[in-house]
């Protein structure tokens, strides 16, 4: 029996709420990295390859974390099925907390390696989110609008990202600063922060009824049956280079316009642009959300340039920079929206045109010097926004008992994050931090044949049925 046929018709809307909040806070620690690496660069002195190693130690425990629940659910079961949804997001928020702590003891020590370590921690946590999480919410409801109840928590998951440059900054840069110097200590306090909030999330969760949702399992415990999809394999790749380009590019968004080349600007300025990086992602995954619902193609539209209207109005709140500084930042939502029409609220087709648009904006950025530079790179955001879901639903489509396992595969292919920004790094410090991102855009180029293998698919088998019909 499929796994969706099993959970309710019509969505679970205050289970979604919860995880909204959930996705929310996800984010925000999530984009706080972006916010370490040049910290800690300073703090540390290190070179481009060594401060990469933060995203190598968070992503990274993705991948172990992912390969030990792969390895348990071979041979002794899927995990999250024999303990329920609800007790594994909690897990993995309390887990999440621990690392969050542990940076009171690497701040009070000065030892990267300990911030490593609480980065490793924290990562762990949010894998078990990753795999319990993406999963549960494209299970409360019809299969055929997972794509867009996904996106729709993940743009919440960018309203962290996007409001943690600004205020995470403001925390580390401005307000824990010792004496006006940068300090380990100044990461002490918000880390504590996030801890205590992630314990309430906890409780909130415990409090809250979710439905449950379990899956049949085959004798010998499902296996390697996943891997048996050819759409899991291509899309296991295609997380990998997504997660590795965005969080690349958001690691070096800030050295980046720290070059003279580009905009000269300081660590104070320049935490708003990056803002405009991930507030791009949450505008194009709440326009996703809509682009891939149900509703008619009038609706959709209205629906979509009043929601674009009012979340750049939202970024432009947070972020402390003119309009004249935001406005160029239009033009890519005007482009962000032809998109979505052209790609018709189907998954593939919007995959295939996003990647290929984002290639195209590194390419202008990277043979361009000043603000032609720097709005192509920013403007990537936008178009990255519905990768992650549009990838995960693709690759799981049709899974059923197996969805959980191949859940494990995917979110093990978050790997990217750690490996694509380390390389990247070791790139910067080579050839310069400019022509470094020219590996996101090789990252873009598969997920673009990935889209087209899954649009082939679907056209084949829209033909079969035809052809079966007549």
């Amino acid at each position: 029996m499929d796994i969706h046929t099993k959970a309710k018709k019509t969505t679970s809307i205050v289970p979604l709420v919860t995880m909204t909040l959930l996705f929310f806070m996800w984010g925000f620690i999530t984009c706080m990295n972006d916010i370490l690496i040049p910290h800690l660069k300073e703090l540390f002195q290190l070179s481009f390859f060594e401060s990469m190693l933060v995203q190598f130690a968070f992503f990274g425990a993705y991948f172990i974390g992912s390969l030990i629940y792969f390895l348990i659910s071979h041979y002794k079961g899927d995990p999250i099925n024999k303990v329920g949804y609800k007790k594994g997001i909690i897990a993995g928020v309390l887990l999440s907390a621990i690392g969050c702590c542990l940076f009171y003891p690497a701040a009070s020590f000065s030892v990267y390696g300990f911030f490593l370590s609480a980065l490793f921690v924290l990562g762990l946590g949010f894998t078990i989110l990753q795999i319990t999480a993406n999963a549960y919410v494209t299970l409360l409801g019809p299969e055929e609008s997972a794509s867009s109840r996904l996106n729709l928590t993940q743009a919440f998951n960018s309203f962290g990202t996007t409001i943690a440059p600004v205020l995470g900054g403001h925390l580390i840069f401005s307000l824990f600063l010792d004496n006006g110097k940068v300090t380990a200590d100044s990461t002490r306090i918000p880390y504590l922060i996030f801890a205590g909030i992630l314990v309430l999330l906890a409780v909130v969760i415990n409090k809250v009824k979710l439905p449950s949702f379990s899956t049949e399992e085959s004798e010998n415990h499902g296996g390697l049956g996943a891997l048996k999809f050819p759409q899991l394999k291509l899309g296991i790749l295609g997380i990998f280079c997504y997660v590795g380009a965005e969080v690349g590019i958001g690691s070096l968004l800030i050295a980046f316009m720290s070059q003279k080349e580009i905009m000269n600007l300081q660590e104070v300025v320049s935490k708003n642009y990056l803002s405009l990086y991930w507030g791009g992602a949450m505008i194009g995954r709440f326009l996703g959300a809509i682009s891939l619902s149900g509703l008619d193609k009038t609706k959709k539209i209205i629906y979509m340039v009043l929601t674009s209207a009012v979340v750049y109005l939202l970024v432009f709140s947070i972020v402390d920079l003119s309009f004249a500084q935001t406005s160029f930042f239009i033009v890519f939502i005007a482009l962000n929206l032809l998109a979505f029409l052209v790609g018709k609220s189907a998954p593939a087709r919007t995959l295939v045109l996003f990647a290929g648009i984002n290639i195209a904006l590194i390419l202008i950025s990277v043979f361009s010097t000043g603000p032609m530079a720097l709005y192509p790179i920013l403007g990537i955001g936008l178009f990255n926004s519905i990768m992650f879901s549009n990838i995960y639903t693709l690759a799981i489509s049709g899974l059923g008992k197996y969805v959980s396992q191949g859940s494990s595969l995917l979110v093990m292919a978050i790997l990217g994050g750690a490996i694509v920004p380390l390389i990247q790094g070791a790139l910067a410090d080579t050839i310069g931090i400019q022509h470094s991102f020219f590996l996101p855009a090789i990252c873009y180029a598969y997920i673009l044949i990935f889209g087209w293998y899954c649009m082939k698919k679907v056209q084949l088998k829209e033909g079969a049925k035809v052809h079966t019909n007549h």
